[in-house]
């Protein structure tokens, strides 16, 4: 455990605090599709999966997803406990949804988020209800989520003003994208690249 005080990160990487969120009943908004969206099911092609990813998550230095070996990748979304949604405007998905069943009795909200085509629109509130109810149709008692300080600074207000409630925090430390993997350094300007 960590006494109070502070630590220094090491230049090349980032620091992030993570909260890990639940829900165990479904809640709903009930907000309309807006005008022009369909939702639907996500292709399974990595190809076209990761340009999806890295247009949603770009801003918030998304990255895991990007990393992996691209057969690993191919697995998961092509395992039938994932479920990959999205929302699509004149015929483009603008939307990442990927839920995780593979436990027991759970859902994990493995990735969440709109391409800024839709940001401000009401998108978000709409694919939020079509999680909780593919989650919840499925039985599952658990429906769990982590955020971090990296992510939209809207996320996490966002996800408990949907029902979800904070359960834990923790500190993560990952190397910087933008230093170790290339990403272009201007993305995330919120979180200053110190090279090593």
């Amino acid at each position: 455990m960590l006494e109070n005080g502070h630590y220094d990160v090491p230049p090349g990487k980032v620091a992030m605090v993570v909260t890990d969120l639940e829900m165990t009943t479904p809640q709903f908004r009930g907000v309309p599709c807006p005008d022009g969206l369909t939702f639907t099911t996500l292709s399974r092609d990595t190809t076209a999966y990761l340009e999806l990813f890295r247009r949603v998550g770009a801003p918030w230095l998304w990255f895991g997803r990007t990393l992996m070996d691209k057969q690993e990748l191919s697995d998961i979304l092509n395992d039938e406990k994932t479920g990959l949604f999205t929302l699509e405007k004149d015929g483009q998905p603008e939307a990442l949804l990927e839920l995780d069943f593979s436990v027991e009795g759970q859902c994990e909200l493995d990735y969440f988020g709109l391409t800024p085509a839709l940001i401000g629109s009401g998108a978000g509130a709409f694919l939020m209800d079509q999680a909780i109810r593919e989650a919840f149709d499925r039985g599952i008692k658990r429906f769990h989520l982590h955020t971090c300080t990296m992510d939209s600074p809207q996320a996490l207000g966002f996800y408990q003003r949907s029902g979800f409630m904070p359960i834990g925090r923790r500190i993560e430390i990952a190397d910087d994208p933008r230093v170790a993997h290339g990403y272009d350094r201007d993305l995330a300007p919120h979180i200053p690249v110190i090279d090593p």
